[in-house]
């Protein structure tokens, strides 16, 4: 019955194989003229059920089912499959669960005390001693000299920035870590007691803060809920920055 079946386009196809059992999707090459009961047996080996027990389903790119290939006889190259297309496999298996090979909680823990933890000597803390990284780095007084030099030229570069900032003036705010650029008007300008050093806090333009000028429970200043945030001064420009045209069509509102 086999050789009924001829193969019209390329002779490789690359598909996506998922399958019932296993939650991680692979992509693997086959030849065209493998029958569908070859298929499978290749098939094993990626998903880990049995052939005799699968049902394979070929989906297109758009993940819509196209047809069950069920003539283990057939050629892979006889259907409609082409690069990109999946082929999911189900396990018929009555004794194997959906997710059978993916659920960690069936897996028994191994569990180590810290204690015993210490005690071996092929972990990764005892590496980082063996070296000196990390929290068992050691600390020279001309490396420890350093870095305090280096903390309080940093806490003087910060407080100065914080002197040139005024309550009142407009702002933009451009934190690399949490763009877009912002504008708004400051409010607030001073040590905080959320957090060491100096903050800067911003009454925005529009909705893209995280508080209405208060932290912890203690108010710096007042606004609108979600129009408030604090930042660094090493973030904050003051200039002539007029407010931004928001553009809302006050129909819709």
């Amino acid at each position: 019955m086999a050789g009924e079946f001829t193969v019209q386009t390329q002779s490789i196809v690359n598909v996506q194989i998922t399958s019932s059992i296993s939650d991680f999707p692979s992509e693997k090459r086959f030849q065209k003229d493998l029958t569908i009961g070859q298929l499978k047996s290749k098939l094993e080996v990626i998903v880990g059920s049995a052939a005799p027990a699968m049902e394979l389903q070929l989906f297109s790119r758009d993940n819509q089912l196209i047809v069950v290939m069920s003539d283990d006889s057939a050629l892979l190259g006889s259907y409609p499959v082409e690069d990109g297309m999946r082929i999911h496999v189900i396990d018929r298996d009555p004794s194997v669960s959906v997710g059978e090979y993916t659920d960690v909680s069936k897996v028994e823990k191994f569990e180590l005390s810290t204690d015993d933890y210490a005690k071996r000597a092929d972990t990764v803390r005892e590496f980082k001693k063996k070296h000196k990284m990390g929290q068992f780095r050691e600390i020279t007084p001309e490396e420890q000299e350093r870095e305090a030099a280096e903390k309080k030229q940093k806490e003087e570069e910060e407080e100065k920035k914080a002197q040139s900032i005024k309550v009142g003036e407009r702002c933009e705010v451009n934190n690399p870590k949490l763009p877009p650029v912002k504008r708004g008007l400051v409010m607030y300008v001073g040590k905080t007691d959320f957090q060491a050093g100096y903050w800067v806090g911003v009454k925005y333009d529009e909705p893209v803060g995280k508080n209405d000028g208060s932290v912890k429970g203690k108010r710096y200043f007042e606004c609108e809920p979600k129009y408030g945030g604090f930042n660094k001064p090493e973030y904050i420009t003051t200039g002539d920055f007029p407010e931004e045209d928001l553009d809302m069509d006050l129909d819709e509102m």
